[in-house]
């Protein structure tokens, strides 16, 4: 059992995946503004580890988490410059996530518990997702929720999750669309396999689009809007199209065209799964016809546009659709995905035309690109709510790891 006071020192600890963080903050109320203090902060990331596997392997993330953990909070309580008995609360990240990963937060965090009784606040590590636009470069930040903040919209894009949360007065969650099979960031993962490019495979695949972007010649160009699910300023190519079933094959490199899967749909969910099996068949016909075609960067960098091209569009039209029917006032992009600087700049300049076209006012927010991943900051200021909210474990053995825990 917990007590919630106003000041409180909060470890934070995450580890949903394969990454193993702990945080010390300080947080102290000002009026209505939350002002946190990081006295302690460190990130282990286990990419390497995974890096032969071609993505993260379950079992061995739980093992370096087991191996990391103490140590790592050992130097973080270091940094903090505090004894243990002065931490009032431990926010423990208990799901979305990998199973084996999580429990092991979850039993540090149990041991820490039972030795100096220190009380747990459970946190979803979505929501932490949400927290996550706060924390800035300094080691001193501010957390304020405004009333005139509301509603806001959450576009929550990662390795393993694909949502767009409704959220209103006093952090209330409604989940209003969600990815029906693979998610964004896992996508982009197995598409950049199938492409030959190293892991993690979502950077990689964007800076191949990125490549083909900037050598397009832009005297044919189509101004105006994401009205009708294809973005701005859109180039129009006379040279023969390549489609997602092998037809129009020439001998030139042709222009790419992959679908937008579900971008009409009446609901606001996702679906990713079709689209890489639309880049798979595309790469089996082009070998057919030249069983080398990917050892042309060129055509690499054109399957890799129009695959973010598709991704990026589908989130945005969505996220923009969204923020008309509920009248968003702020909107919240956070998750791995949310560091991809493409979908940055075409939600910016959607956002702008929105609020021209209509007349309206709304605020939008990323994450500083040091906390687009998991970290334990935003675990932090979650489970500050959550401690603020009394949501404190009274009974050790309720808490568990929640793999497919919704907000």
């Amino acid at each position: 059992m917990g007590c919630y006071s106003a000041n409180m020192n909060i470890l934070a600890i995450e580890t949903s995946c394969d990454e193993t963080a702990i945080a010390i903050v300080e947080t102290k109320k000002d009026g209505k503004k939350i002002k946190f203090k990081v006295l302690g902060n460190e990130i282990s990331s286990q990419i390497a580890i995974h890096i032969p596997y071609g993505g993260v392997f379950p079992a061995i993330a739980k093992r370096e988490h087991i191996k990391n953990l103490p140590l790592i909070f050992e130097r973080v309580l270091k940094q903090s410059k505090l004894k243990i008995e002065k931490i009032d609360a431990i926010a423990v990240t208990v799901g979305p996530g990998l199973e084996p990963a999580l429990w092991t937060g979850i039993v540090f965090a149990k041991e820490l518990n039972k030795k100096y009784k220190i009380p747990i606040v459970p946190v979803n590590h979505m929501e932490g997702h949400v927290f996550s636009i706060f924390p800035k470069k300094t080691k001193n930040f501010t957390v304020e929720i405004k009333s005139d903040m509301f509603p806001m919209l959450s576009l929550l894009v990662s390795g393993g999750h694909t949502e767009l949360v409704l959220v209103k007065e006093g952090m209330k969650y409604k989940k209003i669309g969600q990815t029906r099979d693979d998610a964004a960031g896992e996508a982009f993962d197995k598409v950049a396999r199938m492409l030959g490019l190293p892991y993690p495979g979502g950077p990689e695949v964007s800076k191949l689009a990125k490549e083909e972007r900037s050598g397009m010649k832009r005297e044919n160009v189509v101004p105006g809007s994401l009205t009708e699910g294809r973005l701005v300023n859109r180039v129009v190519r006379q040279e023969p199209r390549l489609c997602a079933d092998g037809n129009n094959i020439s001998s030139e490199i042709p222009e790419i065209v992959l679908p937008r899967p579900m971008i009409h749909s009446k609901d606001y969910d996702f679906s990713f799964s079709g689209l890489k099996t639309s880049v798979l068949y595309l790469i089996r016909d082009m070998k057919e016809k030249n069983p080398n075609i990917l050892e042309n960067e060129k055509v690499k960098q054109k399957i890799a546009r129009e695959f973010e091209d598709s991704v990026v569009e589908t989130l945005v039209y969505k996220t923009i659709k969204a923020i008309k029917e509920y009248k968003i006032k702020t909107i919240i992009i956070g998750g791995g995905v949310s560091a991809n600087t493409y979908l940055q700049e075409v939600m910016t300049k959607e956002i702008k035309n929105l609020v021209k076209s209509d007349f309206t006012s709304v605020k939008i927010h990323f994450p500083s690109k040091q906390l687009t991943g998991d970290n334990a900051l935003m675990i932090a200021i979650a489970g500050y709510y959550q401690a603020k909210n009394k949501k404190f474990v009274k009974r050790m053995s309720s808490i568990k790891a929640q793999g497919n825990l919704s907000l």
